[in-house]
């Protein structure tokens, strides 16, 4: 469902300007009408529309300048189109857009770029405009969000930060079979809906896990269905508007050794995300 959009907020509308003499062919931004998602790159590209930079999913005859959403060496980034497209359907210009795990800031650069008031929090802050905070206690009132993204990592197999209670230091399998991941990622979701309105979206992105078993010589590994299990977690809360799956661009997918060891060693790598849409209701399941 698409909500308040105006001819404003619509790609392809208004006079587009040259602002960089680089060429750069990603093809053009629109909503998607499936539920899988798939862009070549992890950036759209930027334009200048009438003296103000905006998204317009154009780019024929006219130029851009380069993409600046959030860092793109930052590990694990957000893809920023798959925030955009998520504020394209559910938000309206002004709305209050937080992301309680900001990273390198991506959401807060779509957000803008669309018209959307921003707030970030993270435990580690890249930039100025990202406020320091815990996901699992958000400095924010009640209700005041009307959306809410997060990217929270995928059990242990990124470095986010040092900070001992990153929540990326939490196993999603191991001895306690994830029982700390899964507790903090409940207070991240109880804490995304104490701070969002009644009757408005969220979306949560994340990917299932797999590791090689440590033993020398064993054979096969460890799955960790991070997906399923948040989902059933966001259901206690929130009505299920949807579930996208998101194509994954990762590098190591392009790799011919790691195919090669996916074939030998009987497993498969990450193809692709989980995005899950849910709406804010009172009364529904777990909802307060």
């Amino acid at each position: 469902m698409s909500v308040g959009r105006t001819k404003r907020d619509r790609p392809g509308m208004g006079r587009l300007e040259r602002k960089d003499n680089q060429p750069n062919r990603k093809p053009p931004l629109r909503l998607f009408t499936t539920t899988l998602w798939e862009y070549p790159s992890q950036h759209y590209l930027t334009w200048v529309e009438d003296g103000k930079v905006t998204q317009t999913g154009q780019n024929v005859g006219a130029e851009h300048r380069p993409a600046t959403q959030g860092d793109k060496h930052y590990t694990a980034a957000t893809p920023s189109w798959v925030v955009w497209q998520l504020l394209m359907r559910y938000t309206r210009r002004n709305d209050l857009v937080v992301d309680p795990m900001c990273g390198s800031g991506t959401t807060l650069d779509v957000a803008r770029d669309l018209g959307r008031r921003a707030v970030g929090y993270d435990l580690s802050p890249t930039r100025d405009d990202i406020f320091r905070a815990d996901a699992r206690e958000l400095p924010l009132e009640d209700s005041v969000a009307d959306f809410v993204f997060v990217d929270p990592p995928y059990s242990t197999h990124v470095t986010y930060s040092d900070d001992p209670a990153c929540i990326g230091k939490l196993d999603a399998g191991g001895a306690d079979g994830g029982r700390a991941y899964y507790q903090a990622m409940a207070r991240v979701i109880g804490e995304i809906d104490r701070v969002l309105k009644d009757r408005r979206y969220m979306g949560l992105y994340v990917s299932d896990s797999w590791r090689k078993k440590s033993r020398r010589g064993a054979m096969g590994g460890e799955f960790m269905p991070i997906g399923f299990e948040l989902f059933s977690m966001l259901r206690e809360r929130f009505e299920p508007v949807d579930i996208v799956c998101v194509v994954r661009q990762n590098a190591k997918l392009k790799r011919g050794n790691w195919h090669k060891a996916a074939e030998t060693e009987n497993f498969f790598m990450r193809g692709f995300g989980y995005l899950f849409i849910m709406k804010k209701v009172r009364g529904a399941r777990g909802a307060t």
